[in-house]
């Protein structure tokens, strides 16, 4: 059996949605409420104590998001879960050497993707892109990002420090972030080599510096651009533009790609 791209997203999203319908519904405390006591996600963002914009809250990729009557118009923006870099004109500035490894990659259907494996999809899928939700939990001097994924998480500092000069590679890398008015600018580097930004193989590497700078529009929505300059892989840095929008009234659930797992073994490429 062969797994076409669109047929694998369709399935991650059935997933998904299948997966948070079944979970608790309990109303998430200190959302603004309409009269009839739905959300209100129009509502400004919320503050935290010392003033700054507050994070904090249940996200979802916009692919996932549930569509009013009369469908979703702009739906197709969530593509970047297949092919990161799908709204840039002329495509990713791949190397010459990625360029071919995401073509062998994407003429396989993408089956040596490390989340088919059951390991980390790195950190931007599992911040932006990914099917499943996550969760941001925002303290004094630390941002912490949690997700259903095989339960991962993400931490970024916000006490001052600088990023590490050599740091320890690893799937997440290493984040700092700080505020610029009222947008989070959050700097990451420290990759492990070899993940892939997206289904379609786009590959990162780990002389990569990434970039995102989030803001949350209102109470429901939070807008993200992540530049990522990674000379080894792009002959020039490039910045996307995605959407996160809040998930009220439920909360994370657990996921393990390992438990009974029976996928890998017919993701045969060709």
């Amino acid at each position: 059996m062969v797994l076409k791209k669109a047929s694998l997203a369709a399935l991650l999203a059935v997933t998904c949605a299948s997966a948070s319908a079944q979970w608790l519904h309990y109303p998430t405390a200190g959302i603004p409420r309409n009269p009839d006591g739905s959300p209100n996600l129009a509502a400004p963002a919320p503050k935290t104590a010392d003033g700054r914009p507050d994070l904090s809250g249940l996200w979802d990729a916009e692919k996932n998001r549930p569509c009013p009557p009369g469908g979703c118009p702009d739906q197709e923006v969530s593509q970047e879960f297949m092919n990161f870099g799908w709204g840039l004109k002329g495509g990713l500035p791949y190397q010459p050497w990625a360029a071919e490894l995401v073509k062998a990659r994407s003429e396989q259907n993408g089956k040596d993707d490390p989340g088919t494996k059951c390991l980390p999809i790195g950190f931007l899928r599992l911040s932006h892109t990914d099917a499943f939700y996550r969760k941001i939990v925002q303290l004094p001097g630390l941002l912490v990002i949690l997700a259903e994924r095989d339960t991962s998480y993400r931490q970024i500092f916000l006490d001052g420090r600088p990023l590490p000069v050599d740091p320890n590679p690893s799937w997440n890398g290493y984040s700092i972030g700080k505020w610029d008015g009222n947008a989070l600018v959050v700097e990451t580097n420290g990759f492990r080599d070899g993940q892939w930004l997206d289904r379609s193989g786009s590959p990162l590497t780990d002389r990569a510096k990434v970039t995102e700078r989030l803001r949350r529009v209102n109470f429901g929505r939070m807008e993200v651009d992540v530049t990522v300059d990674d000379p080894k892989a792009y002959t020039k840095p490039w910045t996307v533009k995605l959407k996160l929008f809040l998930v009220p009234d439920t909360d994370l659930l657990d996921e393990t790609c390992l438990e009974n797992e029976h996928d890998a073994g017919h993701l045969v490429g060709k």
